[in-house]
């Protein structure tokens, strides 16, 4: 530690920025990086990088240097890339060297999230993550077996809502931990201040904060994360502390839940229970069960949540698409029953409307970042090993060439004999680290939206005689949720509400 306060911050930025001066003589014999902004002496582009809607500055980019653009942050490469032929071209079709992760020195190390198959390297470890995942998640028909107990929260939902309209977004985020615990972990939620429910809330906050692009100094300058805590600007390293403790008792929590109800002998079926239920575990088997649970757990519980606000939000902004859907839905379902999974087929404009939701709010906007595990030249510019390459989806799914008028939520632009690109081929991310979660997600975001629209009306909130209109505007962070809104949501009929309060055995 002695050794280390003798060596000032200058010391090591002018070692940073001599390394990497050498790897630029040795590198002259490569082809150009690509094009970019083009930086300062010794710091490089680290004024450069945007942290707040970087989605916005990244599009940007795309419109001054091309479809892929680089940054340098000491010696950190970083390439963005604003084009799905560009994103399929080096992450599906050059996936063996553009699936890795890169180390998130306060995210990853120092809090945790190295652990949890999102951040994991590519290799055996993740390759049984994703086995476990696909063994639940990873098809429609795995899917399915859990439709009785979607369609069961649903309902749930639709009850919270009519109770107190002016909580719907709580409601949301409840109904969803509800739906994705009762698979992960076999647990029921209680109806009020769920213990298990809040703190993945709080938890998810913290990892949306955490793993965006340069969240922390430490991220870039990463030496920092050796410095101890009392240093001048290591305020960090106590956040990370705590968050680490947060994210241990996410883990942990409902693990213990699921191994003392298979000790009593009353575990019912779940993700994990299932997954130890095997032969004999080792500790490596037991770490990777925990762990996958505790994703599915996470990821569940907060993507849909945006996208199901998302939904609402949209109602509130374009009700002659709320009034195509509600037609749908009264002219095949009729006035006498909730929509169910069976029905999917029928309602395909239902079905558009689920993917516009999806397209039109960007739940992960500039994706995970993937790491480049050996050098490449793509498109004639130099790609060297350990770049981190960022995928603008925000505006992959706001290309205006892509998609008309993309601004406007428009579900029919996926119907018809000439329909636009399916968001799901992009909004997922690419390549091997394509989220394992896209069938649950969808089915849930799909029964939100039937069931809501068969008994509710969603329109503008009115206080003091004026009306309120929502504005659109994605906050910041990996997850992106809209800035939270007003709207106003009542039952469309007094059949409605008897629907809605009826009891019914799925």
């Amino acid at each position: 530690m002695l050794a280390l306060t003798n060596v000032t911050a200058l010391d090591l930025c002018l070692a940073c920025v001599g390394v990497c001066l050498l790897k630029q003589v040795f590198n002259k014999k490569n082809p150009p990086y690509p094009p970019g902004p083009p930086g300062w002496p010794i710091i490089g582009n680290v004024l450069d990088m945007p942290y707040i809607r970087p989605w916005l500055t990244f599009t940007e980019w795309g419109e001054k240097y091309g479809d892929i653009s680089h940054i340098n942050i000491l010696g950190q490469h970083i390439v963005v890339v604003n084009s799905v032929k560009i994103a399929m071209d080096m992450l599906d079709n050059k996936s063996t060297i553009y699936s890795d992760r890169p180390i998130l020195p306060v995210g990853g190390e120092l809090i945790g999230w190295k652990n949890v198959m999102t951040l994991l390297p590519y290799g055996d470890q993740l390759r049984r993550h994703r086995k476990n995942f696909h063994s639940v998640i990873g098809t429609r028909a795995a899917v399915a077996i859990y439709s009785q107990v979607e369609e069961i929260e649903t309902h749930q939902f639709l009850k919270r809502v009519l109770a107190k309209p002016d909580q719907l977004q709580a409601h949301v985020r409840h109904t969803a931990g509800a739906v994705i615990l009762r698979i992960s972990h076999g647990y029921e939620v209680k109806e009020n201040d769920d213990p298990f429910v809040g703190l993945a809330g709080r938890v998810l906050v913290q990892w949306s904060r955490a793993t965006a692009p340069g969240a922390f100094l430490a991220d870039v300058v990463p030496f920092l994360i050796k410095v101890p805590e009392w240093f001048p600007g290591a305020g960090f390293k106590r956040l990370a502390r705590e968050w680490h403790d947060n994210l241990e008792e996410l883990v942990c929590a409902p693990y213990k839940f699921v191994v003392d109800q298979m000790a009593a002998g009353i575990a019912p079926e779940s993700f994990t229970s299932n997954l130890l239920r095997g032969d004999s575990l080792s500790a490596e088997d037991e770490h990777d069960v925990k762990w996958s649970a505790a994703a599915l757990y996470a990821g569940g519980s907060d993507t849909t949540v945006a996208t199901i606000n998302a939904f609402f939000l949209a109602m509130t902004l374009f009700p002659d698409v709320q009034k195509k859907a509600q037609a749908e839905i009264d002219a095949v379902i009729g006035p006498d029953r909730l929509p169910s999974f069976a029905d999917q087929e029928s309602l395909p404009y239902i079905g558009a409307l689920v993917k516009e939701a999806l397209r039109w709010h960007s739940v992960i906007p500039t994706g995970f970042a993937h790491c480049v595990s050996k050098d490449d030249i793509h498109d004639g510019y130099y790609i060297p090993k350990g770049s981190m390459v960022v995928t603008n989806i925000w505006f992959m799914m706001n290309d205006p060439k892509r998609y008309a008028n993309p601004s406007q939520f428009n579900p029919e632009r996926f119907l018809g004999k000439e329909p636009e690109t399916d968001p799901r081929t992009i909004c997922f991310g690419f390549g091997r680290r394509i989220c394992p979660g896209i069938y649950l997600a969808e089915a849930s975001v799909w029964l939100s939206a039937a069931m809501s629209l068969a008994v509710f009306d969603v329109s503008k909130a009115v206080e003091n005689g004026i009306e309120i209109i929502p504005e659109v505007d994605p906050l910041s962070g990996t997850i992106s949720h809209p800035k939270p809104f007003k709207c106003s949501v009542k039952p469309r009929s007094p059949r409605a509400v008897a629907l809605i309060e009826q009891d019914v055995d799925y």
